[in-house]
């Protein structure tokens, strides 16, 4: 059965995005978009929401920039053919390998999970990862820690009273200083 994943990159103090809504701390070095990129080999489809839909846009048509680097090509190649499942109220209209939800985050969770295929289903985004969390649906949050205090913003955890379990099952500290820790739910 195919996994559950939260990812993203965090500063030290736990936000995504920090108090001006600036995320400009996450750009990786070569080493971590490297890793990066080979951890969302792994992905069959992503759940997003809105603003992180919004934000991710331009790898649509980001192979038709020039001036991108071998990797970044890469990177929007690799973006541009993963499935997509945009949950909004207020987007009609997604462009790109990308369909709006069809109905809740659980029956969307179940519908991949029972269709054949390999790779993670990743949610993306602060607000669609609690509403998973708070269904339970998450089975691994994977955190790029980054070296920075941003003193507030969009936080990476839910601030709901819910207790879950984790087990650490890999990590890896890059020579920026990034951590990435990868936590399994104790079931």
């Amino acid at each position: 059965m195919r996994r559950v994943s939260y990812a993203m990159g965090v500063s030290l103090d736990g936000y995504i995005v920090g108090p001006d809504g600036a995320f400009d701390w996450t750009e990786p070095d070569e080493e971590v978009f490297r890793f990066v990129t080979d951890e969302e080999r792994g992905v069959g489809v992503h759940l997003l929401g809105r603003r992180l839909y919004e934000t991710m846009l331009y790898w649509e048509t980001a192979d038709q920039d020039p001036s991108l680097d071998a990797p970044l090509l890469e990177w929007a190649a690799l973006w541009k053919s993963l499935p997509k499942v945009v949950f909004s109220t207020t987007l009609s209209e997604v462009r790109g390998n990308a369909r709006p939800a069809s109905g809740g985050l659980a029956e969307e969770v179940e519908r991949w999970r029972a269709e054949p295929g390999e790779g993670d289903i990743a949610i993306g985004g602060a607000t669609l990862a609690a509403q998973a969390a708070e269904l339970g649906l998450i089975d691994e949050y994977r955190v790029r820690v980054h070296p920075v205090l941003v003193g507030g913003g969009t936080p990476f955890f839910p601030h709901r009273e819910r207790h879950v379990d984790l087990e650490l099952v890999d990590h890896r500290v890059f020579g920026s200083g990034v951590a990435s820790l990868r936590y399994r739910v104790k079931r």
